[in-house]
């Protein structure tokens, strides 16, 4: 009699992400707030009365920690961040929304532009950041910098493609090509480079 692995089959792991995928709907959509994120920001919205004013709210956005609520009533969101934000390219709004209401939009700025939040505060439910499936960026959106390493990343995995050295291994060759030349009187034709 065969043992049966531990691991469940694709139908069963299927089965278990739809159910994981269904309670973690369910724990969002009980927030009192709606958020969405992309690598580098979190935008939150949460629906208010219609006659309220910004001097009605008290919104404050700190680097660790955040608190919304409507003045003289329990906060909407408060709370720890997983993860600090740029507090000073963060921002907040009230805006009119239909049915006579108006909605609270809030902008978080993260200063980690490589992580995924799990919760916008950390006694939130969580979601499984390894099931986010990121929109496709252009090479035109990132920074200098790392629109320069994503390139040269690029032509290294072309050139190994095409069977032909890296950029680093291109300069090892230059360097020792020029070192060569520069001393004629060695013999290097024992030389190995790796």
């Amino acid at each position: 009699m065969a043992e049966r692995s531990s691991s469940p089959t694709p139908s069963e792991r299927e089965k278990q992400d739809a159910e994981a995928r269904k309670k973690e709907q369910e724990e969002q959509a009980k927030l009192p707030y709606k958020w969405t994120q992309s690598i580098g920001d979190v935008d939150i919205t949460t629906p208010v009365e219609g006659n309220l004013k910004g001097r009605d709210l008290r919104v404050e956005l700190k680097k660790e920690s955040i608190y919304v609520g409507v003045k003289g009533r329990e906060p909407i969101i408060e709370g720890k961040f997983p993860h600090p934000i740029r507090v000073d390219e963060s921002t907040w709004t009230l805006e009119p929304i239909p049915d006579n209401k108006k909605e609270i939009s809030i902008h978080l700025d993260k200063s980690d532009k490589s992580s995924w939040w799990p919760h916008v505060v950390t006694t939130a439910p969580t979601i499984d950041v390894t099931k986010i499936q990121p929109e496709n960026s252009k090479l035109s959106d990132l920074d200098g910098e790392t629109r320069g390493m994503v390139e040269k990343m690029m032509y290294d995995q072309e050139m190994k493609r095409q069977g032909k050295p890296t950029s680093e291994e291109q300069q090892k060759q230059d360097m020792l090509k020029k070192f060569m030349e520069q001393h004629p009187e060695m013999d290097f034709s024992q030389a190995k480079m790796s």
